[in-house]
């Protein structure tokens, strides 16, 4: 007989994990609509370790996007933070040094994660060592190039080829890491992960391209730029007035083409996943489709006066959760989709290598 404050659990059940885990998918609601919406559709143990990595990258950015750390205190929480991650310092700690140096311009949820981050650290500790080294990795990347970039000049990047650089520290590292964690879950993944490295990173990077055009106004109004002067020759972006007119909508189109690229190697990325792996699809197709809708409004009005213009609704979302979701087995289908949904913003730029394009095929 059960003692009177003896609970039975199921075989395997772990209680502080559980309590992990909710605390995880709570603060996903909390900090990111978009990955809130997709994480959910990948398998376990996917969904777990992708959404922790998520969580960890969002701590990192939080520091990265205060307003009131000087950027040699960005440098030095950001080199805490690769060793917090690592193990080889204390997250309590981290936090709470951290913590109360954050003003009103961060949300309450990046807050409160930042509050909670061994709670996060926890759950990293439990999970297989290839899933930690690969977002060690990862923090490790971002953290560095973060830091490099931790001014946030209000006069714009230099060139387009430092924009790449920049996507790639604080994104399209990120790819490369959800490739790892993709590889390490699936062997018939990890057989395409030559083709799948050879994308990755530009996955990231489109996301990343799209974010800091839609959010440039957003990004100004704080004091920062990622815009690069180079693809606007003749405008002065250190200027405090409205940045309209022809040349400025010209720079804008320069980045929409670049970003467009990107997300055709997304797509070729995500179709070298197995049909069979329709949650792996589900994440990766409803987060491509998203920025491609957003991409697609900017195009169409390059001198949008706010964010909320090229904002997508939630009746677009809804439609592309469907339609992604109906056809996510079926390249051809998907094939046609994606053409479909592009061809407003001009011909292709890029084409998939010969090597990708056989993994496709034969991937069904």
């Amino acid at each position: 007989m059960l003692a009177v404050n003896e609970t039975r659990f199921p075989a395997g059940y772990d209680p502080i994990r559980d309590e992990l885990l909710s605390f995880q998918r709570q603060a996903l609601l909390g900090v990111s609509r978009t990955f809130a919406l997709t994480i959910p559709q990948l398998p376990e143990p996917l969904r777990t370790v992708i959404g922790n990595a998520y969580l960890l990258c969002r701590i990192a950015d939080t520091v990265e996007d205060e307003p009131t750390l000087t950027s040699e205190e960005k440098a030095r929480f950001l080199g805490r933070f690769v060793d917090v991650v690592a193990g080889r310092t204390s997250a309590t700690d981290f936090a709470a040094e951290l913590h109360p140096l954050l003003s009103d311009a961060t949300s309450a949820a990046e807050r409160d994660l930042v509050r909670k981050t061994s709670s996060v650290v926890s759950l990293t500790r439990s999970l297989r060592h290839r899933q930690q080294n690969a977002i060690q990795r990862c923090i490790r990347i971002m953290a560095a190039g973060t830091a490099d970039f931790s001014n946030g000049s209000a006069r714009g990047l230099t060139t387009v080829r430092e924009l790449d650089r920049y996507c790639y520290h604080v994104a399209g590292v990120v790819g490369e890491t959800i490739t790892e964690l993709l590889c390490e879950y699936s062997g018939e993944i990890a057989e395409r992960g030559y083709y799948l490295r050879a994308q990755a990173a530009d996955f990231g990077r489109a996301l990343q391209l799209v974010n800091i055009i839609k959010d440039l106004w957003e990004d100004r109004a704080r004091g920062v730029c990622w815009l690069p002067r180079d693809a606007f020759p003749r405008v002065d972006l250190s200027t405090d007035g409205k940045w309209t007119g022809h040349d400025f909508e010209a720079g804008i189109l320069k980045l929409v083409d670049r970003a467009r690229g990107c997300l055709e190697h997304a797509f070729e990325y995500t179709l070298l996943i197995p049909p069979r792996e329709t949650g792996v699809r589900r994440f990766l197709l409803w987060t491509l489709g998203l920025a491609v809708l957003t991409l697609r409004r900017i195009h169409a009005q390059p001198g949008f006066p706010t964010g909320d213009t090229v904002k997508i609704s939630r009746r677009q979302v809804r439609g592309v959760v469907f339609a992604t979701s109906t056809l996510a087995r079926w390249n051809g289908a998907l094939r046609w989709l994606f053409r479909l949904s592009m061809r407003p913003m001009g011909a292709s730029t890029s084409a998939a290598s010969p090597g990708i394009v056989y993994a496709v095929k034969s991937g069904g």
